[in-house]
C-alpha cells in the first residue's frame, strides 16, 4: 500500500478571503496521507510586536481554519516569525492550529516541547515523525528550558579578509552550526528514528533571495541530520527554489520557496532602506503596488514536495511543480505549460551552480528526484 506525503512551501496568508489561497489545490492537498506545511505568521486577535520582528503581518485567528479547510495536516512552527506578536499571540496561534484538527511541530512552551517529535500511522500501519527547527532566528525567538519559542539550530558566521592589502575589499563568507544545538537535532532523529519507521526534518534555514547558494552550515546540518536517520528534509525560508540533493539516497529539498504567500508593498516600503537592501539579493525583484505577491520575479516558480512511503520506507520522492501569479495563488503546472519547463529548467540550473547531486526526471505523476 503506498502512502504519500505533500509538504509546501512557506504560508503567509494575508487577504480577506484566506480560503481563495487554496482554490486551485485544495483537492490535492487532501488527498495526501499528510500534508505538510511551513508557518511564517500568526494567527490571533491581538498581540504585541517585538523590537526585533522584521516583517511582521498578524493574521486573523480565522486563518488557522482555512489550513485545515485547505487539506494541512501539519504545520511547523519553527522559523522566523514564531515570536513577532509576543508569547500570548504564539499561544493562541498554535491553539488556533490545533482547534482547526491541525498538529504542530517545532515550537512549545519550553525546549523540550519544542524538540518533540510529531507522529502518524499510516494506513499500513506504519509510522512517520516529523521534526521541525529554525536557523533563521531573530535575538530569544529560540525555546529554552523557561521560554516559549521555537526549536533551534544556529549557525555561526566568520568573514575572511581574501585581500589583506586591499582595506574594505569584499570578504569569503564561511558558516558552520551550533554544537549545541546539532548534537541536540541529532540526538531528536536517533530517538525519532528508533520509534518511527520514517523520519522527516524540517529545516527553515538558508540564504533568502540570493539565487542558488547555499550556505556551509546547511550542507554541514543535512548531512548530520541524514546521519542520524533522517529518510528527508523539507527546507524553508529562502522564498525563491534552491536546488535538492540526494545523502545516501534521502532526498534534500533545500527550499520549497513560498505557497500561500501574501505581500503588499505600497510607495512608501518599496522605498524604505530595509527593503532595498534586501532587494538588492535577488536577480529581479522589482515592485507592483497593484499585486498581492511582492516577490522577485524567481519566486512565480515553486513546488510541492511529493514522498512516496510503502512498507515503512521512502520509497520516491520528487516535486510538483507550481506557479504562482499576481494573486499570490499558488496554481500545479502541466506537463505542457511553458512555466512547467521552465520550473524544471530552473531547478536544473541552480541545482548545478550550486554543485548538487540531484537530477529530475520528469515522469507522469510528479518531476522525480534521481542520483547524478
Amino acid at each position: 500500500m503506498m502512502a504519500i506525503i505533500l509538504a509546501t512551501g512557506d504560508l503567509a496568508p494575508d487577504r480577506d478571503n484566506y480560503d481563495e489561497s487554496y482554490d486551485a489545490t485544495r483537492d490535492l492537498l487532501r488527498s495526501a496521507d499528510i500534508t505538510f506545511g511551513q508557518l511564517e505568521t500568526s494567527f490571533a486577535d491581538k498581540g504585541v510586536r517585538l523590537p526585533q520582528a522584521r516583517h511582521a503581518v498578524l493574521a486573523r485567528p480565522d486563518g488557522a481554519a482555512a489550513l485545515g479547510r485547505a487539506g494541512f495536516d501539519i504545520i511547523s512552527m519553527a522559523g522566523n516569525h514564531v515570536l513577532d506578536w509576543g508569547n500570548d499571540a504564539f499561544f493562541e496561534t498554535r491553539d488556533n492550529l490545533r482547534a482547526a484538527g491541525l498538529k504542530v511541530v517545532g515550537a512549545g512552551a519550553n525546549i523540550a516541547e519544542a524538540r518533540a517529535p510529531v507522529s502518524f500511522t499510516l494506513p499500513d500501519g506504519s509510522t512517520v515523525a516529523f521534526l521541525a527547527y529554525s536557523s533563521i532566528l531573530p535575538h530569544s525567538y529560540w525555546a529554552d528550558e523557561r521560554r516559549p519559542g521555537c526549536a533551534p539550530m544556529r549557525a555561526h558566521t566568520i568573514y575572511e579578509q581574501i585581500e589583506h592589502d586591499q582595506p574594505g575589499t569584499p570578504a569569503r563568507v564561511h558558516s558552520y552550526p551550533h554544537r549545541d544545538d546539532l548534537a541536540a537535532l541529532e540526538d531528536d532523529v536517533r530517538k525519532a528514528k528508533a520509534s518511527h519507521d520514517v523520519v522527516i526534518v524540517s529545516h527553515h534555514w538558508g540564504i533568502h533571495f540570493v539565487r542558488a547558494t547555499i550556505a556551509d552550515y546547511q550542507r554541514d546540518v543535512a548531512r548530520a541530520t541524514i546521519a542520524a536517520g533522517a529518510d528527508a528534509i523539507l527546507g524553508g525560508h529562502a522564498h525563491i527554489l534552491k536546488g535538492c540533493e540526494l545523502i545516501d539516497g534521502k532526498p534534500v529539498f533545500y527550499s520549497l520557496c513560498n505557497f500561500a504567500t501574501d505581500l503588499k508593498m505600497d510607495p512608501v516600503h518599496a522605498a524604505s532602506k530595509s527593503f532595498n537592501e534586501i532587494r538588492v539579493l535577488a536577480e529581479e525583484w522589482e515592485p507592483d503596488f497593484d499585486s498581492l505577491y511582492n516577490f522577485p520575479k524567481a519566486s512565480a516558480l515553486s513546488m510541492i514536495a511529493r514522498l512516496e512511503i510503502a512498507g515503512g520506507k521512502l520509497v520516491r520522492a520528487g516535486f510538483l511543480p507550481l506557479h504562482i501569479g499576481r494573486d499570490a495563488v499558488p496554481r500545479l503546472l502541466a506537463r505542457g505549460d511553458a512555466e512547467y519547463a521552465e520550473m524544471v529548467a530552473y531547478m536544473t540550473a541552480v541545482t548545478d551552480e550550486a554543485r548538487l547531486n540531484a537530477r529530475y526526471r520528469v515522469a507522469d505523476d510528479m518531476v522525480e528526484l534521481v542520483a547524478a
